[in-house]
C-alpha cells in the first residue's frame, strides 16, 4: 500500500471509533522536543498521527466559574477512548509490518510543576495541521476551537503528511476574560503556566476532583461552527 492509502485506512478506523479529527505530521528534526527515554524508543518513527475528539459542549456548558463533576467524568471517559482508538491504531499498523508507538491522551513525563508529557500532543496536532496555538496555548481548531482532546501515535508506516493551519485568533480574546488565574494574554508566548497550575491546584483540592482540570478556557473557544 503507498502512504496515501495508509492514510485513508487508519482515518477511517480512527473516525469509525468515534474520532472527529485525524491528521499526520512529518516530526523529522523535532526529536529535541520529546520527553523519551531511551533513545531507541522513537527511533526511526518519523511520522505523527494526531487524532482529536470533540468534548460534549453541553457538558462544558455545566462549567459556571469552575469544574464540575460531570466535567471531571467526560474528561476521564473521553481519555479512555482516545487511549483506546490509539491502542487500536498501533495494533493495525503492527500487523501491517510496521513500527509504532503510542502516547497517551494524560501521559507525564514530569510531575514538577508544570508538568509535561512524554510528546507534546499540540505540536503534533500544530503540524499535522489541526490547529493554531491559540492565547490560553490551547490548540485551536478552525471548526471545534479549543473543545477537542488529543491522542498521538508515532510510526514509520509511510503515510501522506498533512500540512500546517495557517491562522490566529483574530479579535477573539473569550479566554483571556475566561480565566480566573489571569494566566492568559494578548501573546501566547507570554502565558503564566505557573499562574495557570496554581489554579488548577486550587481547583483539585477545592472541588476534591483528582485531577489537575478547570476547562474554563476550553469552553471560551468554541470555534467557527
Amino acid at each position: 500500500m503507498d502512504s496515501l492509502e495508509n492514510y485513508n485506512r487508519l482515518k477511517e478506523r480512527a473516525i469509525n471509533n468515534g474520532m472527529s479529527l485525524f491528521g499526520v505530521a512529518n516530526l523529522e528534526g523535532l526529536e529535541s522536543e520529546y520527553k523519551i527515554e531511551p533513545e531507541s524508543v522513537y527511533k526511526g518513527l518519523k511520522y505523527g498521527i494526531s487524532m482529536g475528539y470533540h468534548l460534549s459542549d453541553r457538558v462544558l456548558e455545566s462549567i459556571i466559574d469552575k469544574p464540575t463533576q460531570m466535567y471531571l467524568f467526560h474528561y476521564k471517559r473521553v481519555n479512555a477512548l482516545l487511549d483506546d482508538t490509539a491502542l487500536r491504531i498501533v495494533a493495525y499498523i503492527q500487523d501491517q509490518g510496521y513500527d509504532a508507538l503510542p502516547i497517551h491522551a494524560s501521559q507525564v513525563a514530569s510531575w514538577v510543576p508544570p508538568m509535561t508529557g512524554h510528546v507534546s500532543h499540540k505540536m503534533i496536532a500544530r503540524f499535522a495541521g489541526l490547529g493554531w496555538i491559540g492565547r490560553s496555548i490551547l490548540l485551536v481548531n478552525p471548526t471545534y476551537g479549543g473543545r477537542v482532546r488529543y491522542v498521538s501515535v508515532l510510526t514509520d508506516m509511510p503515510l501522506k503528511i498533512d500540512g500546517e493551519v495557517i491562522d490566529e485568533c483574530g479579535s477573539c480574546r473569550k479566554c483571556i476574560s475566561a480565566c480566573p488565574a489571569g494566566a492568559i494574554k494578548e501573546n501566547p508566548a507570554d502565558f503564566d503556566i505557573q499562574a495557570c497550575y496554581q489554579q488548577l491546584d486550587y481547583f483539585r483540592k477545592k472541588e476534591n476532583l483528582g485531577q489537575h482540570i478547570c476547562g474554563l478556557c476550553v469552553k471560551a473557544c468554541s470555534g467557527r461552527r
